[in-house]
């Protein structure tokens, strides 16, 4: 018993004098004791990645090659609302990335030291009461940022100038929806900078409906599934626009030609099985061609959710994998690209962040995707295996 007591109070005064003087002076400032501020990955503001974060649309000073940027609107939606929380999801689940640790094997690069200036400029303000209002709103901040001069003093992108109708480079945008809806107001700020633009259309639905029951005022006939239609009655896509991952029912054969004549082709989920990624990345690249493209991702009705939790305004079962997505995404670099977006995020129906950080993912492939001239190269690595050797 005495032995006991006694190992019990050795370990007291271990414990109350533990180290006391280890650490070296207490009145010693952080900054001189341990260097800057560094967040870990689950602390500090909330940007995507730990990057720069501004509020652009404020500071008009702020200038960047590409920006990250949320649109929290999803009143255009039909039927699961959610996704104005979708920037903040995205956002969160980025948390275990950072500039500074962000090279791939599969890009063969880290996009931020390619010499781009790649910030996060927040999120635009849209209303949640009035969607005439919001979509203006959406509108105006995107013109607004494609307006800045772009922050490298060589060219970037010089594609960009020959594509752009003023003969300059303009930022690019990465954009974190927020329902489908926003792709309308977005392409109207990108046809004033270049014309009718090619559209790569990730999802399970067409979106080309000319509009859903009930629409009696012309605002009520904008939402997440007509503003293609839209878009194409205002002459803002090309004749040269493609859909992946068609899976969705539809009324009859009269809307696959009603989507033809919106300016689209698609590939249905089932071709990935018939034909494999390889043939889809190449349909995909002759489709659009050599015009300027936006790349808009319904992650969530693109992809299956049977496979992996999946959270979406209109979910449909028998979607690709996320690996198969990467690697079209991938596939497709070296294209025209003059932005891209992730939609349909809605964190409410998440399971343990799941996919706000899948979508977190698809964006930093995103960001390689505008940041890389031709498809990835893997570098020579003997020791991994290729799958001609297994």
């Amino acid at each position: 018993m005495k032995a006991a007591v006694s190992v019990f109070l050795l370990l007291v005064r271990s414990v109350l004098g533990h180290d006391q003087h280890h650490f070296g002076d207490s009145q010693e400032t952080w900054l001189s004791k341990y260097g800057k501020q560094v967040d870990q990955p689950f602390s500090g503001p909330l940007a995507f990645s730990h990057l720069t974060y501004a509020r652009c649309l404020e500071d008009e000073s702020v200038d960047f090659d590409i920006a990250v940027l949320g649109i929290p609107f999803d009143t255009g939606t039909s039927y699961r609302p959610g996704a104005r929380f979708g920037p903040y999801g995205i956002r969160s689940g980025s948390r275990r990335q950072r500039d500074i640790h962000a090279y791939t094997l599969a890009w063969g690069n880290n996009p931020y030291e390619q010499g781009f200036k790649i910030i996060d400029c927040g999120d635009v303000p849209v209303s949640p009461f009035d969607n005439a209002l919001a979509i203006n709103q959406m509108e105006v901040a995107y013109s607004s940022l494609l307006a800045r001069s772009i922050s490298s003093k060589v060219p970037a992108w010089k594609e960009g100038a020959v594509l752009a109708k003023d003969g300059r480079e303009h930022p690019r945008i990465v954009s974190m929806g927020g329902d489908h809806t926003i792709v309308l107001p977005i392409l109207r700020a990108l046809y004033k900078i270049y014309g009718p633009i090619a559209v790569i259309h990730f999802d399970a639905h067409l979106d080309t409906w000319t509009g859903h029951p009930g629409a009696v005022t012309e605002q009520s006939r904008f939402n997440h599934g007509t503003f293609f239609y839209k878009a194409s009655q205002e002459g803002l896509i090309s004749n040269s626009s493609i859909h992946a991952g068609i899976r969705c029912k539809l009324l009859g054969l009269d809307d696959v030609e009603n989507d033809k004549s919106v300016g689209f082709h698609f590939i249905t989920s089932d071709d990935i099985d018939d034909h494999g990624v390889p043939a889809i990345i190449g349909r995909i690249r002759e489709r659009v061609g050599d015009n300027p493209v936006y790349l808009r991702l319904d992650f969530f009705t693109v992809l299956s959710p049977e496979r992996q939790a999946v959270v979406a305004g209109t979910p449909e079962a028998g979607g690709w994998t996320s690996r198969e997505v990467k690697r079209i995404i991938r596939g497709l670099a070296g294209l025209n690209f003059v932005g891209a977006d992730v939609v349909e995020v809605a964190p409410a129906y998440d399971h343990a962040e799941v996919t706000g950080t899948t979508a977190a993912d698809i964006v930093h492939d995103l960001l390689s995707l505008l940041v890389s001239p031709v498809p990835s190269n893997k570098p020579d690595q003997p020791e991994i295996w290729s799958r001609y050797e297994l």
